[in-house]
């Protein structure tokens, strides 16, 4: 059959529709390889078997964290404290008591932003910032960075790794800074729990109330309270 130029053009126009349609859903569907590749850079649970680690995000509450630290002596827990750099510099006898007490000092960025929507060179100077400041007040090498509220993008984990920091989330969070019942975090904490898990907690009134109970728990049901750099084998 043979076709007219009117024809011919009509279906080199479907053509090209048919190709710009493919051209977008290539570029608009995400690449599942790099998704992968940004989750492998998370560490979102520790390997340990009978391991828990105890995540202190600290931005505030230093009323509580003497206390805090005295019932983990009691029990011969050990914990990582994420610290915010700016409250870290208000605080530095504080930073350096927590080192001093056998406790990991890591990063929770300089200021409490949300580093999903930082540029690279944003992430870069607040991670570098807070890593810099608490490793030469905690006289620790700082190697974990947990971001703020969780949020994070490709920028913040290059970023990361690029300062030889590890970008840390949680298993499970307790909510205590919302949820203001001591019965609530020990249930959070505890419930189902097992080895490698990494606990977000904050020093709060009630957390503090609750920590007796919980590393009781956990040692009666054959588990102990370590670092988070140890329970990913860091």
């Amino acid at each position: 059959m043979k076709l007219s130029r009117r024809n011919i053009a009509a279906l080199t126009n479907i053509f090209l529709v048919a190709v710009v349609v493919c051209i977008a859903a290539v570029c608009f569907i995400p690449d599942a390889s790099a998704a992968s590749h940004i989750e492998e850079n998370v560490h979102d649970r520790g390997s340990s078997e009978h391991g828990i680690s105890l995540m202190f995000n600290v931005y505030w509450g230093e009323e509580y964290l003497s206390d805090i630290l005295d019932v983990l002596d009691e029990y011969g827990a050990k914990v990582t404290f994420f610290l915010g750099g700016s409250w870290a510099d208000d605080n530095v006898p504080l930073v350096k008591e927590l080192a001093e007490r056998g406790h990991e000092i890591a990063s929770h960025g300089y200021f409490h932003r949300d580093y999903d929507k930082l540029s690279y060179e944003e992430n870069m100077q607040e991670i570098s910032t807070s890593v810099q400041f608490l490793s030469l007040a905690s006289g620790q090498q700082v190697r974990l960075f947990a971001p703020p509220s969780g949020a994070y993008s490709g920028d913040t984990l290059n970023a990361a790794r690029s300062l030889g920091v590890e970008t840390v989330l949680w298993s499970r969070d307790t909510v205590d800074w919302r949820d203001h019942d001591s019965d609530v975090c020990f249930r959070r904490a505890t419930e189902d729990v097992a080895g490698g898990e990494l606990i977000l907690m904050h020093p709060t009134q009630h957390t503090l109330a609750a920590l007796p109970r919980i590393l009781a728990y956990y040692r009666e049901h054959g588990l102990s309270a370590i670092t988070v750099g140890e329970n990913i084998a860091l």
